[in-house]
Parts: structure tokens; C-alpha cells; sequence
């Protein structure tokens, strides 16, 4: 039905950037909420930032001004730009997507693969 797939994450040391990308496709008719989810290894995941189609936007207070959320809903993409990194961000980072797949239907979440995010101290 809705795929959506990431691209972006990889190895990056304490201090830099990584860029995070997702792009959902199939039967959609609106989506709602669009963003970032991460679990590091023993920790249950949490919320990084999402945002609404109409641009609010939900950011973790552990990433707060040092990362920025944007969407294109015309292409139904979603980016994180990571910046300032630290170790404690190493985990793998999910797409998620609060779809619609038709008109006055209930919108479920869809999940991207995640994307393993390490940073070295």
C-alpha cells in the first residue's frame, strides 16, 4: 500500500552533520504527520521531530536547535538535517508517515526501514 523509504545516516564524528531523507509512495490520499523516530540498543523508541502538512512542527527537547525538519508535501518527502551531533544520537532512525490511503478513511502509520546513525566521540 504506502512504502516509504530513507536514504541518508551512515558514520559521522561528535560535532557533524548527516542529512536524513524519506520518501513516501503508493495509495495516498493525505498525509498527516511525517517524521523522525530513533532506538538506540536497549532504549525503547522515541519521537526526534515530526511535522504536520500543515508545518507544525514536534521536536524532541533533546534535539532542539541543533536539528531541522522539512517536508515537501507535494512529493510526500520528508528531511532531517542533523547537525551539532553527539554520541548519545547514535541509533538507527525510522520514517514514519501517518497516511491516509483514501478520502474520510482512518489514517494508520507506515514505517521506512531504519537507517543505522552512528556518531564517534
Amino acid at each position: 500500500q504506502v512504502q516509504l523509504v530513507v536514504s541518508g545516516g551512515g558514520l559521522v564524528q561528535s560535532g557533524g552533520s548527516l542529512r536524513l531523507s524519506c520518501a513516501a509512495s503508493g495509495t495516498i490520499f493525505s498525509i498527516n504527520n511525517m517524521g523522525w523516530y530513533r532506538q538506540a540498543p536497549g532504549k525503547q523508541r522515541e519521537l526526534v521531530a515530526t511535522m504536520t502538512s500543515g508545518g507544525y512542527r514536534n521536536l524532541a527537547d533533546s534535539v532542539k536547535g541543533r536539528v531541522t525538519i522539512s517536508r515537501d508535501n507535494t512529493k510526500n518527502t520528508v528531511s532531517l538535517q542533523m547537525n551539532s551531533l553527539k554520541p548519545d544520537d547514535t541509533a538507527v532512525y525510522y520514517c514514519n508517515a501517518v497516511v491516509a490511503t483514501m478520502k474520510d478513511t482512518v489514517a494508520f502509520d507506515f514505517w521506512g526501514q531504519g537507517t543505522q546513525v552512528t556518531v564517534s566521540s
